[in-house]
């Protein structure tokens, strides 16, 4: 929470943040990802290039920046096309595969749900639930229904078909943490912001064909 944060920092104690922000008044250095920007271009790749206008958000947890952040994108690039935001195509993943597929399988199972054409899964780990919910209910990915993740997870080129998805640098957020963290052990004071890009990467699950690595 917030307030351990603050009380850590009072303390001070050798402190770096991991895909969260510190409070305004703490001077404390972050590591994390671009999550708009990158989730902003992969909305609007379903848009422009495969005619998506019905893409269901699968959220990630409440309380988490990069789960935020991501639904910033996703609006964004809804609002850039012109497209209405409809809070009946938002579900509750949690950034899992259990509670995605639950969610979506729900969904489903309502004769009058919307209509959609595609799914934002919201991270990787989400979208293999969501490949499972729409296989059960006879629906072809990409054929009836493209799929996107984030994350770029090692798994995500193998699933059938391998997922579109965004490239996130997990390890060199820990590395650049570490790194701020040694500093600080040795009295210096790193950057406060360190924010890592990311990348589209395209695969079949949104209707394009593979491209390498």
């Amino acid at each position: 929470t917030d307030e351990r944060i603050a009380q850590f920092h009072n303390r001070h104690l050798p402190l770096v943040l991991i895909h969260k922000t510190p409070l305004p008044d703490l001077s404390i250095p972050f590591v994390t990802v671009e999550n708009k920007a990158a989730s902003r271009k992969l909305v609007d790749h379903l848009i422009t290039v495969h005619g998506c206008g019905r893409i269901i958000l699968m959220r990630g947890p409440s309380r988490q920046e990069d789960s935020y952040w991501r639904e910033v994108g996703y609006k964004a690039a809804l609002a850039d096309h012109g497209l209405p935001f409809d809070e009946a195509l938002v579900l509750q993943g949690s950034f899992e595969r259990e509670k995605a597929y639950n969610a979506l399988k729900t969904f489903l199972a309502d004769p009058n749900h919307p209509e959609f054409d595609a799914v934002f899964a919201g991270d990787d780990d989400a979208a293999i639930g969501i490949y499972d919910a729409l296989r059960e209910a006879g629906l072809r990915i990409p054929q009836d229904v493209a799929v996107v993740g984030f994350d770029d997870s090692r798994m995500a080129p193998f699933l059938t078909p391998p997922l579109t998805t965004v490239r996130a640098p997990t390890e060199e957020v820990g590395r650049s943490a570490a790194q701020h963290l040694f500093r600080l052990l040795e009295g210096q004071m790193p950057e406060l912001a360190t924010v890592h890009a990311t990348e589209m990467i395209i695969r079949h699950s949104c209707g394009c064909h593979d491209q390498p690595d």
